[in-house]
């Protein structure tokens, strides 16, 4: 599942709506991998959506 947000997320990272909507399954998709999915999102995305980020993963944990 871990591929397959990278996926989804990459592909809608163009649109700010669809992004945080996408995280949010993604982080309940996961599961044990998120550590993995959060370390991959601030690498990838970090400059581009830290405010989502920050919300979204502060909350999962």
């Amino acid at each position: 599942m871990l591929e397959y947000s990278k996926t989804i997320l990459s592909k809608v990272s163009f649109d700010r709506t669809l992004f945080e909507k996408e995280l949010l399954k993604a982080i309940t998709m996961v599961g044990e991998q998120i550590e993995s999915l959060k370390a991959w999102c601030y690498e990838k995305f970090g400059n581009l959506y830290p405010k989502i980020l920050d919300r979204h993963f502060k909350l999962s944990h």
